[in-house]
């Protein structure tokens, strides 16, 4: 049998507009996670008309709020770090999620072999991928939902 996107991918999905300030984002990715009953990792970024405008991680959120030169300042406890976290809240609260957003995004057809599906994640290192027919998100895979699928396919 011939597994495709549509097989495994989630028709229930999430999402954020680029106009959405990064700290109501956080606060949904959290209602989100409680919802779906697992942990969100990123959610696609819609405009207005509906039509994927791109994708925002919680990977992109942690680079905009990690200091800019951390990588020359030495040890950790070499460094005064009293109010680092807090400054970089302050400075992430103002940030609209199209700010950090990820605007260039692969996506899927629903009839797109699984394997494929796989090639694609493994060679772009991402972790899920829009499912879009004719311009109308129709779902979502997630790498963890095709590792699950391979699983048990293992153990049939």
């Amino acid at each position: 049998m011939q597994r495709t996107a549509r097989d495994i991918m989630t028709s229930k999905f999430h999402t954020l507009t680029p106009t959405t300030p990064v700290a109501e984002a956080v606060k949904l990715f959290k209602t989100a996670a409680e919802l779906e009953g697992r942990k969100v990792f990123g959610m696609m970024v819609i405009d207005d008309s509906g039509q994927l405008a791109g994708m925002i991680s919680m990977y992109d959120i942690l680079l905009f709020m990690r200091p800019k030169h951390i990588h020359i300042w030495g040890r950790m406890e070499d460094i005064d770090m009293a109010g680092i976290i807090e400054k970089a809240f302050d400075k992430t609260r103002s940030i609209l999620v199209g700010d950090i957003m990820t605007p260039d995004i692969i996506t899927v057809a629903p009839q797109t072999h699984i394997l494929m599906v796989l090639d694609l994640m493994i060679k772009k290192h991402v972790r899920r991928l829009p499912v879009v027919e004719e311009e109308k998100i129709l779902g979502i895979v997630y790498i963890s939902d095709l590792f699950y699928n391979f699983l048990d396919r293992f153990t049939e």
